[in-house]
C-alpha cells in the first residue's frame, strides 16, 4: 500500500508547505510509502522561533483551567484513536502492533497527567527573617523550547516533552527525527485543533543538520530538550551553554541485566528476552549485557537459547509476531557490524546473527546472543541499539555489581534474584537512574522521574512531576509591609 500525500509543517498555527519533502518508508516493507514529510529549511525554522516567542507572553501568563482543558482534549483524542495510531506508528518505526497501541496509549495518558498538573503549579509562602517581610517563591515559564526527539519512540517521547512544556506556560518547537516524521505530525495536527492560540506549538520537519542546528543555536530559544545519540547531544550541549541556554540530555546507555544464582530462571530469562529484544532492542533502556554468576551461567545461557528460538520476526502488523524489523537499512548494517566485531573479538554465537527473510522486503534480524564474552570487548561497552546482546559469566554478586557499574553510562540496571539482601544493595549501589528488581530494564511509568546518571543524561529529568525543574524557573519575591 502506498500513500502519496504530502504532510506540511506546523509554523504559527498555518500549515506550511516544507522546502522540500522525504518518503518516510515502512521498514517491514520497502514498497510501503506513508506519506511525503515536509523538510523545513532554515528561513522556516526561524520563522516558527519567531512565532513561538510572538505568542509567548499572552500564552505563559493566561489561564491555566484553558491549558488544562486543550491538554486534556490532546489526550482524549489520542486515546480515542490508539488503533489508527498504533498502525501508524508500526508502519513508520516497525514495533509491533501490541507495542505500538501500547505507545500511543502512553502518550494520551501523559498529556492526561499534565493536564492536571498545569492546575497543580506550587509554590511557598515564606516568611522572611526579617520583621515585617514575607517571601513567595514562584514558578514561572522557561520561555520558547526546542524539542528534538529520536526515532525510537515516534509519539511517546514528543508526547512527554511537549506536555509539560505547554502545561508550565511555554511555546513550543518541534523537530522529530527525520526516519519517522509520521506519528509527530498526527500529533500535531491533533494539538493544532485542540484550542491553543497561533504560535504556542509548531512543527519543522527536517534533517538535525538544517532544522536542529538553527534551533539549537539561535537566541531566541531559552532551552533544547533532546533525545538521541551521545555525540549529537554532547555538542548541543557546548553550543547551548555558549549562549547560556538551559539544556535536558538523554543520550545512551550500556544497561547491564545482572543474573545472580539465586535468581528464579524462568523468570531470570523471560525479563531478558523483554529486556534485550522486545521493540527490536532499540530501546535506550534495552539490556545488551547480561551478567551472570558462575552457578547458574551455564542452565541459564541454554534456556535463553531455547526461549529466543521461540521468538517469532516478521512484519510489525502481522498478529503473533513477537518483533519487528530494524528501522532503517543504516541502523541494521550497524546491528550486524556489532555481530561481526563480537565474533572477531571471540565471543561464541548462541543463537540468532543472521536476517530473517519475510513475505515482504524488510530489515529483518534474528535475535542475537553472544556468550564467552568479556567485559573489555567492545560488544561489552558500545550500545548496539539493536536485538543483539551477550552474556559476560562472573564469579558472584560483588563482581557482577562490579561489572554493572563499569561503564560510562547509566541509565537503567538491573537484577534477578530473591535475595532481598542483595535486592537492597543493588537499588542502593547501582550507578544508574533507574533500577529493576526481577524486571525488564526497559518498561517505565509516565507519572515518575526518568533520566539517568554519567554519559546517559544530562540535566533535570524528564516526566512526571519532575519534568518542571526544566521547563520552569524560580522566582524569588520579597513583599514588605
Amino acid at each position: 500500500m502506498s500513500d502519496s500525500k504530502r504532510f506540511d509543517n506546523y509554523i504559527g498555527g498555518e500549515w506550511v508547505a516544507g522546502a522540500t519533502y522525504s518518503s518516510n518508508i515502512n521498514p517491514s516493507d520497502l514498497s510501503d510509502v506513508i506519506g511525503e514529510y515536509a523538510q523545513a529549511d532554515v528561513a522556516q525554522v526561524n520563522a516558527a522561533i519567531d512565532a513561538a516567542r510572538g505568542a509567548f507572553p499572552a500564552w505563559s501568563t493566561s489561564g491555566i483551567q484553558a491549558r488544562s482543558d486543550s491538554l486534556d482534549k490532546v489526550g482524549s483524542e489520542i486515546l480515542a484513536r490508539r488503533e489508527e495510531l498504533g498502525t501508524l506508528l508500526a508502519r513508520e518505526e516497525g514495533k509491533t502492533l501490541p507495542e505500538a497501541i501500547g505507545e500511543v496509549t502512553r502518550a494520551g495518558n501523559i498529556f492526561k497527567f499534565f493536564a492536571g498538573e498545569c492546575l497543580r503549579i506550587s509554590g511557598d509562602y515564606i516568611p522572611s527573617v526579617r520583621p515585617g517581610v514575607n517571601v513567595e517563591v514562584t514558578r514561572e515559564a522557561l520561555g520558547v523550547v526546542g524539542l528534538i526527539t529520536p526515532w525510537n519512540f515516534p509519539i511517546a517521547i514528543p508526547a512527554w516533552k511537549i506536555a509539560p512544556a505547554l502545561a508550565y506556560g511555554n511555546c513550543v518547537v518541534i523537530k522529530p527525527a527525520d526516519l519517522v516524521p509520521g506519528c509527530a505530525w498526527a500529533l500535531a495536527e491533533i494539538i493544532s485543533r485542540a484550542g491553543f492560540p497561533a504560535g504556542v506549538f509548531n512543527l519543522v520537519m527536517g534533517s538535525g543538520r538544517v532544522v536542529g542546528d538553527v534551533m539549537v543555536k539561535s537566541r531566541k530559544v531559552d532551552g533544547i530538550s533532546f533525545t538521541g545519540s551521545v555525540g549529537v547531544g554532547r555538542q548541543i550541549a557546548v553550543d547551548c551553554i555558549a549562549r547560556q541556554a538551559k539544556v535536558q540530555l538523554e543520550m545512551g546507555g550500556k544497561n547491564p541485566q545482572v543474573i545472580l544464582d539465586d535468581a528464579d530462571l524462568k523468570q531470570a530469562v523471560e525479563l531478558s528476552v523483554q529486556s534485550a529484544f522486545y521493540s527490536t532492542g532499540q530501546r535506550c533502556t534495552a539490556s545488551s549485557r547480561f551478567i551472570v554468576t558462575a552457578g547458574i551461567h551455564d542452565t541459564f545461557v541454554e534456556a535463553m537459547a531455547e526461549r529466543m528460538r521461540s521468538i517469532k520476526v516478521g512484519h510489525a502488523l502481522k498478529s503473533g509476531i513477537d518483533i519487528g524489523p530494524v528501522v532503517s537499512k543504516a541502523q541494521l548494517d550497524q546491528d550486524m557490524s556489532y555481530v561481526a566485531i563480537a565474533q572477531d573479538e571471540g565471543a561464541r554465537l548462541v543463537t540468532g546473527g543472521e536476517l530473517v527473510t519475510c513475505d515482504t522486503e524488510g530489515y529483518f534480524l534474528a535475535p542475537t546472543l553472544f556468550a564467552d564474552s568479556t567485559a573489555e570487548m567492545r560488544i561489552s561497552k558500545e550500545e548496539v541499539f539493536g536485538p543483539v546482546a551477550n552474556i559476560v559469566r562472573v564469579a558472584d554478586y560483588e563482581a557482577a555489581l562490579a561489572m554493572a557499574n563499569d561503564t560510562e553510562f547509566g541509565l537503567s540496571a538491573g537484577i534477578a534474584t530473591t535475595s532481598l539482601k542483595y535486592a537492597n544493595h543493588f537499588k542502593r549501589h547501582s550507578q544508574a537512574g533507574m533500577v529493576m528488581i526481577n524486571l525488564p530494564t526497559a518498561g517505565v511509568d509516565y507519572h515518575v522521574p526518568f533520566g539517568g546518571r554519567k554519559g546517559s543524561s544530562y540535566g533535570s529529568r524528564e516526566q512526571g512531576r519532575y519534568a518542571q525543574e526544566f521547563y520552569t524557573v524560580v522566582k524569588t519575591s520579597y513583599i514588605g509591609s
